[in-house]
């Protein structure tokens, strides 16, 4: 079993960053993809960015809507990863979940509230 515990939601201006942090624990695989997905009200669930660990090796993606904007990184010795936003935009609000999946199996955090607006 894996636990993901996110952090670093909130109200933020547009044009505005945050950072959100998601702590993994438990039994992670070694070879795995942990990151972020975003749901707005009336929207279905979308990828915003993942990056892939196996070895020593990381591989990185990110939707089109958030490249140049949003950075993904992890802290392996940690088991976190943390998703920099910056130049946010409204459209950006929604609920921030953290993910991992690796061995067969997916893992969903309880998700972090991200709303951009004046």
């Amino acid at each position: 079993q894996v636990q993901l515990v996110e952090s670093g939601g909130g109200l933020v201006q547009p044009g505005g960053s945050l950072r959100l942090s998601c702590a993994a624990s438990g039994n992670i695989p070694w070879s795995n993809f942990m990151g972020w997905y975003r749901q707005a009200p009336g929207k279905q669930r979308e990828l915003v960015a993942r990056e892939r660990v196996r070895g020593i090796t990381n591989y990185r993606d990110y939707a089109d809507f958030v490249k140049g904007r949003f950075t993904i990184s992890r802290d392996n010795a940690k088991n976190t990863v943390y998703l920099q936003m910056s130049s946010l935009k409204p459209e950006d609000t929604a609920v921030y979940y953290c993910h991992l999946e690796g061995s067969g199996s997916d893992y969903w955090g309880q998700g972090t509230q991200v709303t951009v607006s004046s």
